[in-house]
């Protein structure tokens, strides 16, 4: 009875497939996420394992731009078929001084038959009450990528927002 009850109340909030909209992506921000030292966790009962420290970095992007704190990590499982789970956990310190946690997860997968597959993540934040409050109420999507130009270590994540 209990998940006839939850079904309903989501149906009641759902808006008809012939009134849903294209979400549409914004551009929230852009970031270049400095890496540290890969520390080899070993072979588990779920794959091999490792971490990346998390060690800094810059974001940027319309209305919020600042640093990437350097307290975090990606913590990685290699799995059958060819790609990596990740699951960063880490901490945006904004240019006015607010902190947000950040939890973006995803596959990077090898390249196929039909090519490079796109790296994409699901970031959650968790920001405090005010004014970045909305990062916590909506649907985000990541990419992540590699700037050449950037010399150390780094992993380049843009984040963008469901309209």
């Amino acid at each position: 009875m209990k998940h006839f009850a939850m079904a309903a109340a989501a149906m009641a909030l759902a808006v008809p497939a012939s009134a849903q909209e294209d979400p549409g992506l914004e551009l929230l921000y852009r970031s270049v996420v400095k890496l540290g030292d890969v520390i080899r966790v070993g072979e588990t009962a779920r794959g091999p394992r490792r971490i990346i420290p998390i060690i800094g970095g810059t974001f940027e992007g319309p209305e919020i731009r600042g640093e990437i704190l350097p307290m975090g990590w990606d913590w990685q499982l290699d799995v059958e078929g060819g790609c990596t789970q990740i699951i960063a956990d880490y901490f945006l310190r904004t240019d006015d001084g607010v902190v947000i946690n950040v939890v973006n997860s995803g596959a990077l997968c090898q390249p196929d038959d039909n090519g490079p597959r796109p790296a994409r993540t699901s970031p959650v934040f968790e920001p405090p009450l005010g004014k970045y409050q909305y990062l916590g109420e909506g649907g985000f999507i990541g990419t992540l990528g590699f700037d050449p130009s950037v010399q150390e270590p780094h992993v380049v994540i843009t984040i963008y927002r469901a309209n």
